[in-house]
């Protein structure tokens, strides 16, 4: 179920002049005191510093793979989506030969944007500040006036930067700026068998309704992918006036329903998910669950899965990616800078649901999770309040806490991989030893590291 999609014509230099980028432009910070993954401390600066900022954005994103789309989003070539990757604008698309495809959204003459549709259907891409034209496998097509330019100037050497590396994983895209990767299947490691649980209900695989929601946080873009990585925690306090309206009783939430027990996933890329096991109560859509065969998705999936990630719980993919079984949300948290964040979230269904399952998983997910969502508007609440005061002297210097389950760590040997208790910082503290890890390697890029200690 993992396909590899081959780069094509990705643009090189061109011979004629040549540009040497100063070292101090790109001077990096040793972070090994900022996070204490052993004794469960982190140094807030991480969330409000712009110096760090560019180094996650140099270190953290560039090298890593980075979600990027759906495939039910390309069904004819021309077709198109445009996202982000970090703050690099990209544009994704299906060429002519059916290969899914992605080049970064701007023009080789004055750098605009190629494309400033969210999504469509296209022959090419036309630059509207001076005509360069590109056609979909990235190539220079046409250039307004070219008798200007002189007999040397070669078209092919001046085509749209391609990522070099697109890899889709059960109908989900992702792409890394990374020459040389670890491939994308082998980097999600044991993670694969959680996201199975969401993702391998059937052959059919999945596929998007309602579209893509966008909306923007005042927060720093960790606070959000740790959360679903770690956080079981903060749902009694965070979401109980949302868990009294979807409560049986309809008037306070049972001890069955917010004291679960669970486990925690964790790994060294960062990845985490956590989960309730044998849930008494649960919280999705009727109509969904009724729908659902579970004896055939014992025999798919096991016994394992079914009770406990397939059911409900949050996850994230290092570093950006994350997603909530029960719901169908997945959605990738794009950084504006150390202070904000773009939420971009999907609803993804199982192709075999007919339609109103899936509109009844769609309107489900858009009253809990969606941009005004009884659970988002608290999870939004939460990161920029944090954000908010992150900034004082005396509080950016106060460490956080991050040592619930310390020590706890281990293989059950029922769920893949190193788990912890349900109410555990185990995946926050494995997410931010793997950002402390990239934030102090010299990405391929940097010829070796520099430090703004030396």
């Amino acid at each position: 179920m993992t396909s590899t999609i081959e780069p094509q014509g990705a643009a090189t230099p061109a011979p004629r002049g040549t540009l040497r980028r100063p070292a101090d432009l790109a001077r990096n910070i040793d972070v090994s005191g900022l996070v204490d993954t052993e004794g469960g401390l982190l140094d807030r600066v991480i969330f409000t510093d712009q110096q760090l900022y560019r180094q996650e954005l140099r270190r953290v994103f560039a090298p890593s793979w980075l979600f990027l789309a759906h495939t039910d989003q390309f069904h004819k070539p021309g077709d198109f989506f445009t996202t982000y990757m970090g703050e690099d604008p990209v544009i994704v698309t299906l060429d002519r030969d059916r290969r899914i495809r992605a080049y970064l959204n701007s023009c080789r003459h004055r750098g605009a944007r190629v494309c400033r549709a969210e999504s469509g259907t296209t022959r090419n891409f036309t630059c509207t500040y001076h005509g360069w034209s590109f056609n979909l496998d990235g190539s220079l097509a046409s250039v307004p006036n070219k008798d200007g330019y002189t007999e040397d100037f070669s078209a092919d050497q001046w085509g749209l930067v391609e990522v070099p590396h697109v890899e889709s994983y059960h109908g989900l895209i992702f792409g890394t700026w990374n020459p040389q990767p670890v491939p994308l299947r082998e980097s999600l490691g044991d993670m694969a068998w959680y996201m199975d649980a969401m993702l391998d209900h059937d052959e059919q695989g999945t596929v998007v309704v309602g579209g893509v929601h966008k909306w923007v946080l005042e927060g720093n873009w960790k606070l959000a992918a740790e959360q679903f990585a770690t956080d079981w925690y903060h749902v009694n306090m965070s979401h109980a006036s949302a868990l009294m309206v979807l409560a049986p009783s309809g008037k306070k939430p049972k001890d069955e329903v917010v004291h679960r027990t669970g486990r925690q996933y964790s790994d060294g890329n960062g990845n985490g998910a956590g989960f309730p096991v044998h849930p008494k109560n649960r919280f999705d859509a009727r109509t969904v669950h009724e729908w659902m065969d579970y004896d055939a998705l014992r025999a798919r999936l096991g016994e394992a899965r079914v009770e406990g990630p397939l059911t409900n719980g949050h996850a994230t993919v290092f570093p950006n990616f994350s997603y909530l079984p029960v719901n169908g949300s997945i959605r990738v948290w794009h950084p504006k800078g150390p202070d904000r964040m773009e939420v971009w979230a999907w609803t993804i269904v199982d192709k075999s649901m007919p339609p109103e399952v899936r509109e009844a998983q769609r309107l489900y997910n858009l009253r809990t999770f969606g941009p005004s969502g009884i659970f988002e508007q608290d999870d939004g609440e939460n990161w920029s309040e944090v954000q908010a005061i992150s900034h004082g002297f005396i509080t950016n210097g106060v460490a956080l806490n991050y040592q619930m389950g310390l020590g706890s760590e281990r293989e059950d040997g029922r769920y893949p991989g190193t788990t912890s208790e349900l109410y555990s910082d185990a995946a926050g503290r494995a997410f931010y030893g793997r950002w402390r890890e990239l934030m102090n390697t010299p990405a391929w890029h940097e010829p070796a590291m520099r430090s703004t200690n030396e």
